[in-house]
């Protein structure tokens, strides 16, 4: 029955997403994501790979282990997003939105220009951290839960053994 529930989330999410993208979104695992001068793209997703922009993208740009990079006459209508990997802006690229880098750097020309805010979280220390902390979170809980139940096992009573004398005073 568990598998059944499981299969059928699993359906809807799977079918909820199918629908919602819009035309010109991408999402790409391992391949690279380019869009053209004078092409025009939705949302920008990439994992394992990098996006490069010359031409005009309406909604987000984000990859996961990979580069972003907006040549010159690129656009991005939204935020754009690296995580391990960096963000470059050539000159004459433009977003919309903010930019933000984690455990990579955003390079910037001076001609690059970009209306959100600009965060930069480069270097490995920031990676580490975000990775480590559940780790220490779920090694607390189970510490937690082994505390709990050694405290209240019942400890057994010590056996009479009639060999023994019994010291009275």
């Amino acid at each position: 029955m568990r598998s059944v529930l499981q299969a059928f989330v699993l359906v809807a999410l799977m079918s909820s997403l199918a629908f919602s993208e819009k035309p010109g979104d991408q999402v790409q695992i391992g391949r690279n994501i380019v869009v053209g001068a004078g092409e025009k793209g939705g949302d920008l997703v990439c994992i394992g790979c990098s996006i490069r922009v010359r031409g005009q993208a309406a909604g987000d740009v984000v990859a996961i282990a990979g580069n972003v990079i907006l040549e010159s006459g690129g656009q991005v209508a939204g935020d754009t997003t690296a995580v391990v990997g960096d963000v470059r802006l050539d000159q004459g690229s433009m977003i919309a939105g903010s930019v933000t880098a984690v455990g990579g750097r955003v390079r910037r020309d001076a001609g690059a220009a970009i209306a959100g805010d600009v965060t930069s979280l480069g270097g490995a220390g920031w990676l580490l951290l975000i990775v480590l902390i559940p780790f220490l979170l779920l090694g607390g809980f189970v510490a937690l839960i082994i505390w709990l139940l050694r405290r209240n096992r019942p400890v057994p009573a010590a056996a009479y053994n009639p060999a023994q004398p019994t010291v009275r005073s």
